[in-house]
């Protein structure tokens, strides 16, 4: 590691090598050969010719397929000092190693056909990683959703006291958000397109003149592209680059997962510093220099930074479309070089983070218990106040007596310092008639979470575990995290 110059923290602290590696040189550079294979192939294929006789042979395509993976790029290096065109270099250093080929090389193509094709197919691979990342996070919310299903928990509105829910319903809700930035990412998956091989404007006007004006040849020129790279179609029509406004979807499908998985860590930090639910805490963690019993929340932090950035970082992509000018400018070219890859890279350190948490998430029911029970009395007033009429009492009357009781409890509780005696004044009111142990019969809180578990099951069976199901060889995915 270099401690003299500045080193990215994507890199260094949060993306895995899996996604580190999609957006690397090496990929980039392979997937270059790969495309101007493809091309030669596709103008062989074809029948390109020249006074009756072929212009790209099986020899030249074998030679380009024997060094596909063997990059000298110590030679495109020093060619691009030179020349300072990156994709020239890498025709040249690809021409020093086949020699035969060295002329059929990018033939018809411009710079877009490698870089912006390269552009899709890596993004492409990228969310191929994400899909697989958020299927399993999907699955561990699954799987703790199922075990707390049935675990009462305070529910709150406004970050105040409301109706009881359970711990597993209230994951379905971070499940949910979830699901739904899963299928935005399978639409925008499902709808990637190569540029193909379409020239400097966008009209294939380079191989209207290789072809001698045989449109019917021509139109088969991309589907042919696209098929050789694993592609079913590619954009029909374009200017010199694919549309940028591609950029804004897959950044917007990044910047979604982002805010699903920031409204999980901040749910989970509001519960930790209740000391409901913890986050994991490794045995010999230090979560404070000065003060060593804190057990900060540090992951849940982590997700909830990481995720600020991707979604701000979804405005690059945004304002790049809508800036571009006619068939082509350059202002893309370096906020694509930082936007995309670090959306990518962040987004993958987020789920590798969000894995880990929800893999190790610990539960504390009797603390839950005790906060839920504290407040239960207040929420079951409406049925004490049922049974009181039962049995023989005035709904009217017993509500403002019930009203005035609460806000004397309540006084107790927040000027006094006390336990809630809300039930204990209730059953020395006379016009209740009821007694303390039969207002403690009412107070088991399974009676005050609604269809809390009916909807988890309901929800999981028709839902979640279907998705699950039909994706059950990309789940039991690992987080490792860095730091």
């Amino acid at each position: 590691m270099s401690t003299d110059r500045y080193q990215s923290p994507l890199s260094e602290r949060y993306a895995s090598k899996e996604m580190q590696y999609i957006f690397s040189p090496d990929m980039k550079f392979r997937t270059w050969r790969k495309l101007w294979i493809a091309l030669a192939e596709t103008e062989k294929e074809l029948g390109l010719s020249r006074n009756g006789q072929p212009v790209i042979t099986q020899e030249q395509i074998d030679e380009l397929k024997a060094h596909a993976e063997d990059i000298n790029y110590d030679v495109a290096k020093a060619r691009e000092k030179e020349v300072r065109h990156d994709v020239m270099s890498h025709v040249y250093a690809y021409g020093q190693q086949c020699p035969k080929a060295a002329g059929i090389i990018h033939l018809g193509a411009t710079s877009c056909y490698v870089g912006d094709n390269t552009d899709i197919i890596v993004m492409t691979e990228a969310l191929k990683l994400v899909r697989v990342k958020l299927l399993n996070v999907m699955k561990e919310l699954a799987d703790f959703a199922e075990k707390y299903k049935a675990q009462p928990t305070l529910a709150f509105t406004h970050f105040q006291p409301a109706q009881p829910t359970t711990v597993g319903k209230r994951a379905t809700l971070w499940l949910q958000e979830f699901s739904l930035d899963l299928e935005d990412l399978d639409h925008v998956l499902s709808t990637m397109k190569l540029l193909g091989s379409k020239g400097t404007t966008g009209t294939q006007a380079s191989f209207l003149e290789l072809f001698d004006g045989d449109q019917e040849t021509i139109d088969k020129i991309d589907p042919m592209i696209a098929a050789k790279m694993g592609f079913k179609e590619c954009y029909p029509v374009s200017g010199q680059t694919y549309s940028r406004k591609v950029d804004t979807r897959v950044a917007n499908v990044l910047a979604g997962i982002a805010a699903s998985a920031h409204k999980m860590s901040n749910d989970i930090r509001l519960l930790q510093h209740l000391k409901e639910v913890e986050e994991p805490f490794e045995k010999s963690q230090i979560g404070s220099s000065a003060m060593a019993y804190k057990r900060n929340p540090m992951r849940s932090e982590r997700i909830a930074s990481l995720s600020r950035y991707v979604m701000i970082d979804a405005l690059n992509p945004a304002i790049t479309s809508a800036t571009q000018w006619f068939e082509r400018t350059l202002d893309d070219s370096a906020n694509k070089r930082l936007s995309i890859p670090e959306g990518f890279l962040a987004i993958d350190g987020i789920l590798d983070l969000c894995l880990n948490v929800v893999d190790g998430l610990v539960v504390y029911p009797k603390v839950i218990e005790k906060r839920l029970m504290s407040e239960l009395p207040f929420m079951a007033t409406e049925n004490i106040m049922m049974d009181a009429v039962k049995a023989g009492g005035n709904r009217q009357e017993l509500h403002e007596r019930i009203r005035e009781l609460s806000m004397e409890a309540g006084r107790n509780v927040k000027v006094e310092g006390k336990d809630n005696n809300l039930l204990e004044l209730i059953a020395a009111d006379p016009a209740f008639n009821m007694t303390l142990e039969e207002l403690q019969a009412c107070m088991e809180p399974s009676r005050y979470v609604g269809r809390s578990v009916e909807q988890v099951d309901a929800f999981l069976q028709n839902v979640i575990r279907p998705i699950l199901d039909a994706n059950s060889e990309v789940l039991g995915v690992k987080a490792e995290i860095n730091v």
